[in-house]
């Protein structure tokens, strides 16, 4: 067969033409070889009709070669006239092969354009440095795996701090934040009350912000710096219950007051669910499960109502404790059902507290899209 131009494909037909010539037939014998009129023949050695599969096995019949030829032919001359593609394709493919691009256009965290102004946008939201070089942002979250942070996870914590610099707050005062700590405290008894929580935090230079997590990406919570004297805290509600509430943000209040996250990004932990693996932790993380266990019920209490009552944990027992601690009764059901790896036990007292944070907190999701600058 005749060989193919690797400079300029042309169509088809020539070649077509080119081979007739080689074997010394004319256009109407071709006709009558293919059982077609000279007519019919005619659109296809002039460029005007393509190779089909079906003419393909007509001609591979007729010049005894394979039909995958033709259809080759017509395959390279199309693709060389095709128009050029847009050149946010290759923007779009190349930001989403390390990023969560498409759900975040989903989420109305960027929106989808060409390519410059994608790239534009991706670089705000992630703050790349003006000389093109990373910012590396510090934070310490709590979530599944620490190995790594994967890409929604990592969107997810700069959505937060976006989010942040928009909200108002007094300056930091770590004397003030442990002030406010029998405050919050005394809120526990009540889920409504959590709706006071952002302000409180506020007036002690601590941002508050509720972000919902984006698909696959497990995280409760996230301390971040805006700089080193402006704390932020991030909730995703992912478990919404009174009990996972107060435990993330007592943890990630702990996390503010020891000053953590400034300076490391990755930090180990376990906490993100019934299921968490909790073979891991860092020595950060334990301090910050610790008082937050503490905060929730005192540790020493909870040990001895424990030893008392087990293995029989009655409504009335957890509900009377409960009192006496001065918390919901899911708090109490919460540590229960960890204790004793039972997480269908008295799951009714765990009361969704999301409707009241979001009451009051920069919200971020569940149908609603916080207005954000880039």
């Amino acid at each position: 067969m005749v060989g193919i131009s690797t400079v300029a494909v042309d169509p088809p037909g020539v070649f077509i033409k080119l081979e007739l010539e080689a074997r010394g037939w004319t256009q109407r014998d071709l006709a009558f070889i293919l059982g077609q009129t000279e007519q019919q023949l005619s659109p296809l050695l002039s460029g005007k009709r393509a190779i089909t599969p079906d003419t393909a096995r007509l001609l591979g019949e007729a010049f005894d070669t394979a039909p995958q030829f033709f259809l080759n032919l017509q395959g390279q001359y199309d693709l060389q006239n095709a128009k050029e593609p847009d050149p946010a394709v290759r923007a779009r493919a190349e930001l989403q092969a390390h990023y969560p691009v498409r759900d975040m256009i989903r989420r109305g965290w960027i929106h989808d354009g060409e390519a410059s102004l994608l790239q534009l946008q991706m670089d705000r939201f992630f703050e790349v440095a003006n000389d093109g070089g990373p910012n590396p942002i510090a934070f310490a979250a709590k979530r599944t795996h620490y190995h790594e942070t994967p890409p929604h996870q990592l969107a997810w914590v700069f959505r937060v701090r976006q989010l942040a610099k928009q909200v108002p707050a007094a300056g930091y005062s770590p004397e003030k934040l442990r002030n406010a700590l029998p405050k919050l405290r005394s809120l526990i008894i009540d889920p409504e009350a959590v709706e006071t929580v952002p302000s409180l935090l506020a007036d002690c230079g601590v941002r508050l912000v509720v972000v919902e997590v984006l698909p696959n990406a497990k995280i409760d919570g996230v301390c971040t710096w805006l700089d080193d004297n402006s704390p932020v805290i991030g909730m995703s509600t992912l478990y919404d219950r009174v009990d996972n509430f107060w435990f993330v943000l007592r943890h990630e209040l702990e996390h503010v007051l020891q000053g953590h996250g400034k300076n490391s990004i990755g930090m180990l932990d376990h906490f993100a669910g019934d299921t968490a693996d909790q073979s891991i932790e860092s020595n950060e993380e334990t301090i910050a499960n610790a008082a937050a266990a503490d905060f929730c019920i005192p540790t020493q209490k909870m040990d001895s109502f424990y030893a008392r009552k087990h293995p029989y944990f009655s409504e009335r027992d957890v509900i009377g404790f409960a009192s006496l601690m001065g918390v919901h009764p899911g708090i109490v059901v919460g540590q229960l059902q960890k204790r004793m790896k039972r997480y269908d036990y008295l799951r009714k007292y765990q009361v969704p507290v999301r409707r009241f944070v979001v009451a009051a907190a920069v919200t971020d999701g569940w149908g609603q899209v916080a207005e954000a600058q880039l």
